[in-house]
Formats: structure tokens, C-alpha cells, sequence
């Protein structure tokens, strides 16, 4: 609809804003439906259900838009089938042929996404329609590995597992199978757990927070994603001071 067209070109323009002023940042755009459909899932639904091809046509436009704007990683976190692939073709076709894909392989149905949710307005409200048909099942491992390797197949340059902390075995597994990079994503809801121990004092917080970080890494990854960053980025900062 016209407000998710005039989303996206506030992102596009944020994006060419940035590169104007930091041309050497680089940057990852997220690739996926859902902030832009009022019934907050990652696809065009058909007759209750989600169109896995009609949905791939729109995340290869998306992500030329977006690759035209200047973004250097084009992120898809929709986990339709094959849409690496399609996304790859359309950028090579276009000749953005160093343009990175950071495929979003392992992305489970989890409960931990729900402060983000909220954050973003964009809750599921179609009950017929659940997440669990295209994300994957919270009790399956095996699907990871062969998720993480037919995007690889499709010309993935690094992947994502998302949650972390509750996903650790499924870093873990990544980084002995597969020699690529391995970004991991501590969510909203891992995040507000440890917050909220925090505010009632029964963690410490800067400890929690590097204790959580430092597992995901000793699992294997690559680059952490983290609510946290900013923090951890000024601790540091302050750490190398003093």
C-alpha cells in the first residue's frame, strides 16, 4: 500500500543520507514484508496462506531498491524458499555483483520476538495463518543444516541464526559444518530478559550482558547482532581510556 511505499523510500533515502555523509560505513538493510502488511506476516497471503513465489518478486525488487540506494549487505529475513537465489540473479542481472547477501538460514518461530513486535506494531493478527509455516520449529535441528546449506547453494556470502542464546547448539553445529560467516541475532526478547533482571537486581547487568555475548561468540560466531551494542561499544570505549 502507499504507507509501506512511503516507508521504504524513507529508508532509501536514510540510506543514501548515510553513505553521503560516511561513505565508508557499511550497511545492512533488512529484506522481508511484514513492517509493511497490516496483518504482520513476511509474504503476500493467497487464501490463507502465504505465497512463497508471489512474495520472492517483491523481496527481489526490494532488495534492488534498496542495493541501488547504496546498502552493501542485502539481509532477507522472510524465509520464503529459494529467495536467495532469485535475490542473487536479480542483483547480478543489475550489476550489483558485490553487493553482499547476509541470508537469514536459521530463523526460528520464537517467543522471543515479541518486545519487537510491539515495538513495531506488527503483531499477527490473521490466527489462521501462523509463522511456524515458514520459520522453523523451535524443536528441529536438522532443518537448520539443511536451511543453512541450500542458501549457501544459492549464493549466500554469510548467514544468520536467529535467536542466539536459545540457539547456541545451532551456532555451534553452523561452525563445524560450514565454512562461512556465522552472524548470530540476540533478540528483543533475550534482551528484555536480561534487562528486567536487571532492573530488579538479580543479575548484575554489565556481567549478564558479557556473559551472554561471550557464550554466542564461544558457539562459533562470526559477528553478534545485539540490542546491546551501544553499551558495549561504550564500555569499551571507556575501557581503552582508562
Amino acid at each position: 500500500g502507499s504507507e509501506a511505499l512511503n516507508e521504504n523510500n524513507i529508508i532509501c533515502t536514510a540510506i543514501k543520507e548515510i553513505k553521503k555523509e560516511c561513505p565508508n560505513l557499511g550497511l545492512i538493510c533488512d529484506v522481508a514484508l511484514d513492517p509493511y502488511t497490516d496483518h504482520g506476516h513476511d509474504g503476500i497471503i493467497y487464501n490463507d496462506e502465504v505465497n512463497n513465489d508471489e512474495t520472492i518478486k517483491i523481496l527481489c525488487e526490494q532488495a534492488l531498491i534498496q542495493a541501488k540506494a547504496g546498502c552493501d549487505i542485502i539481509a532477507p529475513s522472510d524465509m520464503m524458499d529459494g529467495r536467495v537465489k532469485e535475490i542473487r540473479n536479480s542483483l547480478d542481472n543489475h550489476n550489483f555483483i558485490n553487493t553482499i547477501i547476509l541470508a537469514y538460514s536459521s530463523k526460528y518461530a520464537s517467543s522471543f520476538y515479541g518486545p519487537f513486535r510491539n515495538a513495531v506494531s506488527s503483531k499477527i493478527v490473521q490466527n489462521k495463518i501462523s509463522k511456524r509455516s515458514y520459520q522453523m520449529s523451535p524443536a528441529n535441528s536438522r532443518e537448520a543444516m539443511r536451511e543453512i546449506e541450500l542458501d549457501i547453494n544459492e549464493g549466500a556470502d554469510i548467514i544468520m541464526i536467529k535467536p542466539a542464546i536459545f540457539y547456541l547448539d545451532i551456532i555451534k553445529s553452523a561452525y563445524e559444518n560450514y565454512n562461512i560467516p556465522i552472524f548470530a541475532y540476540q533478540v528483543s526478547g533475550e534482551y528484555s530478559m536480561i534487562k528486567a533482571a536487571a532492573n530488579n537486581n538479580w543479575v548484575n547487568e554489565k556481567d549478564a550482558v558479557y556473559e551472554s555475548l561471550i557464550s554466542i561468540k564461544r558457539a562459533g560466531a562470526t559477528c553478534i547482532l545485539t540490542y546491546f551494542a551501544k553499551s558495549i561499544a561504550q564500555n569499551l570505549n571507556e575501557g581503552i581510556h582508562n
